[in-house]
């Protein structure tokens, strides 16, 4: 088991002979509130939660965020499915049920910065899971993190495609004064009944380019990741050209569009429910994707190059430059790194 950087917390209920992936003696919490049944949140207390980031050709290294483990938006295509592996749980409905949640993620984040001295450029959050799901309404750990990062004048990102951001205006206000602040939300299409069965947790899409032009408004910077673009199912010239013009709409500083990957965790749990709701469509998959994680070049160019032209057309611009969600280097040595998931593409 892979939960050598947290330690437990709390008098909560023990489930170990219940659960026996979970050490003996984990500490759990159920809640009585419809947003909240069925799921499960384990409350620990991280010994670090500034995560090392390798760089690569072209890509800096750097350093993320994530206060949660797994999410309760439940989207079924998510890329970080299989970092739950690492937790000895499954990808799949442990992941949309079972949350790891880092209950002194402010404190830690605080006495690291502190720590270390401020980063040269900036932290990313939502990078693996989204630091805006449901569970963030209960625990509250943003805007004590925010809270951190804004009096130390440390940069940061963040992704979501949760409305709960709209809580900590204030705070991103103020800690856009003093560094820079880059905000987006993540709306892939438009189309309300695939919303419904691909991102059941989620907010609706109208709902988070709100968030978008709210954001924008306050003079907090925010774009728009369209991601993922479905194969087959989001991926027709009227359906892009719907999320464009939605996106244009919403005043999206930027928009950087993006195929659905099919990642180990993922794939199995996508193309499952594929198989449930789209037969028809799971061999066209196979033949498009095969063992890759990406679809073919030839695909996503045809794709992407459409997406360009409707962003031109509708007055969207691409991002100035690409943030990987990886920030600059600090001179002391790094904290092992917790969440070993990919990270997204930027967008700013």
């Amino acid at each position: 088991m892979r939960w050598d950087n947290l330690s437990l917390d709390g008098n909560g209920d023990r489930e170990a002979a219940a659960w026996p992936l979970i050490e003996r003696g984990a500490v759990t919490k159920t809640f009585d509130t419809p947003d909240f049944k069925g799921m499960t949140f384990y409350e620990v207390r991280a010994r670090s939660v500034l995560n090392r980031v390798p760089g690569g050709p072209g890509i800096p290294a750097g350093w993320t965020l994530n206060p949660y483990r797994g999410c309760t938006h439940a989207c079924v295509y998510c890329f970080a499915r299989d970092s739950h592996r690492y937790l000895d749980l499954d990808p799949g409905r442990d992941f949309d049920t079972r949350v790891v949640v880092k209950v002194n993620a402010p404190e830690v984040v605080r006495r690291e910065i502190a720590a270390r001295g401020r980063p040269g450029d900036h932290v990313a959050m939502g990078t693996n899971v989204d630091c805006y799901q449901r569970a963030e309404g209960r625990y509250r750990l943003m805007p004590g993190i925010l809270a951190a990062l804004r009096d130390y004048r440390v940069s940061f990102s963040v992704l979501t495609k949760g409305t709960l951001i709209l809580r900590d205006l204030p705070l991103l206000q103020q800690a856009a004064e003093r560094a820079r602040v880059q905000t987006a939300v993540s709306v892939g299409f438009t189309d309300p009944a695939l919303w419904r069965a691909l991102e059941p947790g989620t907010p609706s899409p109208q709902a988070r380019l709100e968030v978008c032009r709210r954001l924008n408004e306050a003079g907090v910077p925010c774009a728009v990741l369209m991601s993922p673009i479905v194969p087959y199912l989001s991926d027709s010239p009227d359906q892009l050209r719907a999320t464009v013009k939605a996106v244009a709409e919403s005043g999206a500083v930027s928009i950087a569009p993006e195929v659905m990957y099919l990642r180990p965790g993922s794939r199995e749990w996508f193309m499952r429910w594929l198989g449930e709701h789209h037969p028809h469509l799971v061999g066209r998959y196979r033949a498009l994707y095969g063992d890759a994680v990406q679809a073919p070049h030839w695909y996503r160019r045809r794709v992407l190059d459409q997406v360009w032209e409707l962003a031109e057309e509708y007055g969207c611009r691409p991002p100035q430059t690409f943030h990987t969600g990886r920030p600059p280097n600090w001179s002391a040595p790094p904290p092992p790194p917790q969440d070993p998931g990919p990270t997204q593409q930027a967008l700013f």
